[in-house]
């Protein structure tokens, strides 16, 4: 393993590991306020519990993906310091914002879990609810600095030099809305049908059920809108990327030659020497629609673009289609679900609907793996999009392939503790959480 391929490793598995923890960071305090506000409302013992019980799992994967993003920024500085020389004027703005809405999360989650009974009801509810929104805020903006690096905007890049800087329009560059979208989007589904697995799976063990139902219904109805409302948030990426970036978008759809009504290809097996792809299903016309709304537009190819430009096709590709996977499978199970809570309510009860939640619970995270891996290896060979190398990024430092060894196994070592307290936190739920249902 050569330096450059260890740093770029050493960053995907950090990348990796850290968007679990921040996806669930951002999203399980909502799961928590819809609980709580239950709780107030009809004043149903249960969903205090759930509250708290969640709460304790907002705190676990809040240390850990603050602890996972701390060494992600440092990464940066160790592994591309070429990069963040000239990029860390332009693009620091998000990434102190982002600072600072980290800051607000934790103060705010301290207020929530040392605050019942000390604090007014609703101000405490209100607590819960800004660790959320600026948790939320704080992957918002974290995606704007991603953003940048495929729509790199904000400066002018003359002689070697980067002048005439201004944040704003780099932070607001033309990639941060639609990537931001579909991360958020991606974030809820993801959780929820984590969050909905888990608790189907206690159900069907037939383990405090009452308080495992309530909490499947909070989680898989937030999972399911999501699911179904994120392939409009692809199809604006989509066209987004058609137009600034469409080498990524031809190694995306494998797609090799500029052509007119492009067909989609579904599956298949790029065959980058030949310039074709194998074994794939093809939809006429429907790559030109999703590119450019028209069924008869032109699709930039691979060949149009200079050989030594061109993004990894294969691992590209098959990313995409893993994503796309995913999220259809998703969506047949929101499909299911909601059928079942407006026509079919006898079918909430049936341990098929439950088994299929339980064997979904991976699948949200599995699209998100796929879909930064669509982001970050679509750019290559750029870290800034058309302006800098990533190769010409890397730091001259020997022994970075020891430095990768040691961050796999901190990561490592971060994951297994990560499951060994939610493991705990799941087993001690009718001794901790659900005395009264345990007791009954």
């Amino acid at each position: 393993m050569n330096d450059f391929i260890a740093a770029r490793s050493q960053m995907a598995l950090s990348l990796g590991f850290h968007i679990i923890f921040s996806c669930i960071g951002m999203v399980m305090p909502f799961f928590m306020a819809v609980a709580h506000y239950y709780y107030l409302k009809t004043g149903q013992t249960v969903y205090k519990n759930v509250t708290q019980a969640w709460s304790k799992g907002v705190a676990i994967f809040f240390a850990t993906g603050a602890v996972s993003g701390t060494v992600l920024s440092f990464e940066l500085g160790l592994l591309w310091p070429e990069f963040m020389k000239h990029a860390g004027p332009i693009f620091g703005m998000p990434f102190s914002l982002e600072g600072t809405a980290f800051f607000i999360e934790a103060i705010a989650l301290g207020f929530f879990l040392y605050g019942w009974d000390r604090f007014n009801p609703w101000f405490h509810w209100f607590t819960g609810v800004v660790v959320g929104v600026s948790g939320l805020a704080s992957g918002i903006l974290v995606v704007a600095a991603n953003a940048w690096m495929n729509s790199p905007a904000g400066f002018e890049y003359i002689n070697g030099q980067y002048v005439n800087i201004d944040p704003i329009a780099a932070m607001f560059n033309e990639a941060w809305f639609s990537q931001a979208l579909h991360m958020t989007i991606a974030a809820f589904a993801a959780t929820g049908f984590a969050v909905a697995g888990v608790h189907a799976l206690m159900i069907l063990r037939g383990s405090n059920v009452a308080f495992h139902t309530k909490s499947f219904t909070i989680a898989a109805v937030f999972g399911c809108v999501a699911a179904l409302v994120q392939p409009l948030s692809g199809d604006i990426s989509a066209k987004d990327v058609a137009i600034r970036q469409p080498a990524k978008l031809a190694a995306m759809e494998a797609h090799f030659h500029t052509e007119k009504s492009a067909s989609l290809i579904v599956g298949g097996i790029p065959n980058v020497k030949e310039k074709k792809v194998d074994f794939a299903l093809k939809l006429p016309g429907f790559l030109s629609f999703l590119a450019h709304g028209d069924f008869k537009s032109e699709v930039t190819g691979l060949d149009r673009i200079p050989e030594e430009n061109h993004p990894p096709v294969a691992i590209t590709h098959y990313a995409f289609q893993i994503m796309v996977g995913m999220g259809m499978a998703m969506m047949a199970v929101s499909v299911l679900y909601f059928a079942a809570l407006w026509k079919k309510r006898k079918w909430l009860q049936e341990p098929w609907l439950l088994k299929i939640f339980a064997l979904a619970t991976p699948l949200g995270f599995i699209a998100v793996e796929a879909g930064w891996t669509v982001t970050e290896v679509g750019r290559q060979p750029w870290i800034i999009y058309g302006v800098m190398r990533t190769a010409d990024a890397v730091t001259p430092m020997p022994g970075i392939a020891y430095s990768f060894y040691l961050f796999t196994a901190i990561y490592a070592s971060l994951a297994a503790f990560v499951a060994f307290m939610l493991y705990r936190q799941i087993k001690m739920v009718g001794k901790l959480y659900d005395v009264q249902s345990f007791n009954h």
